[in-house]
């Protein structure tokens, strides 16, 4: 019988749900991401992804009220992450920036909270114009996010976007160890020198856009239209959607797929009681690679810490 895999425990002790609804790149305050919310929840969805940058946290905060208020789901029973932003990067920053976020989504505390990228930017400042980059200095991020993790406002700390070099470096001078990498993972994108590094730290890595970016891209790299994706998933009578979700489940990490169309939020959950065979999956591994979130906005010759994408990523930029 296949291996269900509904949570992976972290190095806190916590159990993180395998599957997260994302809530990136829903409209900022569009009713869409509240709808998405709750139908997940009632779908039977136990986790989901935030962050600041989303701007849409109150949405969301309201979605989860409601559920709370109406006994559909208990607090303690789902799983919340969310994410600083680059323009909050300053120690004296990061707690205000959680107390934010934790008004907007009306909680008292989140289950995760991640760097959301190893780039700063000037406190206030919005877009991604290149004289708002400053330098970085994650380890004085770090020391802010241990002591909320200290204070149980955040009961676990993370990143998110971190080369193995970046969390290697961070690992070496935290206090508190991250327990998670959130970073760009599909079967275009399979990361096996992260993850394998990742393991041997004791860091969860959990995957966002685990079914690409549909809209970014060539034909080439739209993971959903990938030909040995297609015929694993026609073999299986599966959506190449639901093969690509379970894949990383097999492959030990989380997925966080979003979706604002509720026949599609279910699918997306209906990944448990089923697997991709040994042969299969092993074709998967012959994909050909390509990062799709490229992180180019980040870089610059004069302003901030990094002036090519090598240096963004540590060289982890093509097949790693």
């Amino acid at each position: 019988m296949a291996k269900a895999i509904p949570f992976f425990e972290l190095n806190t002790g916590a159990k993180i749900p395998s599957v997260g609804l994302g809530t990136g790149g829903a409209d900022p305050g569009a009713v869409a991401v509240a709808d998405a919310v709750t139908a997940a929840i009632k779908a039977g969805y136990r986790h989901i992804d935030c962050a600041r940058l989303y701007c849409n946290e109150k949405e969301v905060g309201c979605a989860l009220k409601r559920l709370f208020d109406n006994g559909v789901v208990k607090r303690g029973e789902v799983w919340i992450t969310s994410k600083l932003w680059c323009n909050d990067h300053a120690p004296e920053d990061v707690p205000e920036s959680l107390e934010k976020t934790l008004q907007d989504l009306q909680l008292d505390y989140v289950d995760l909270y991640l760097i959301h990228w190893p780039v700063s930017m000037k406190k206030g400042s919005e877009g991604y114009k290149p004289e708002n980059l400053t330098e970085t200095n994650i380890p004085a991020t770090w020391r802010a996010m241990e002591a909320l993790y200290d204070s149980g406002k955040a009961r676990a700390i993370g990143v998110s976007n971190f080369s193995s070099k970046k969390l290697g470096d961070l690992l070496a001078v935290a206090r508190v160890p991250p327990a998670v990498n959130q970073v760009e993972c599909h079967p275009v994108w399979q990361q096996p020198k992260l993850h394998e590094f990742c393991q041997s730290r004791g860091v969860h890595l959990s995957g966002y856009s685990p079914l690409g970016s549909p809209d970014a891209g060539t034909i080439k790299t739209q993971v959903l239209k990938n030909s040995i994706l297609n015929t694993i998933a026609e073999k299986l009578g599966k959506s190449p959607a639901q093969v690509a979700l379970r894949w990383g489940l097999q492959m030990g990490h989380s997925v966080l797929p979003k979706s604002t169309n509720e026949a599609r939020i279910k699918e997306n959950l209906d990944i448990f009681y089923w697997s991709i065979p040994e042969d299969l999956f092993a074709k998967l591994s012959g994909i050909e690679q390509e990062r799709l979130v490229k992180g180019t906005v980040f870089v610059h010759e004069t302003y901030g810490s990094y002036k090519t994408l090598d240096e963004l990523w540590d060289g982890e930029t093509s097949d790693a």
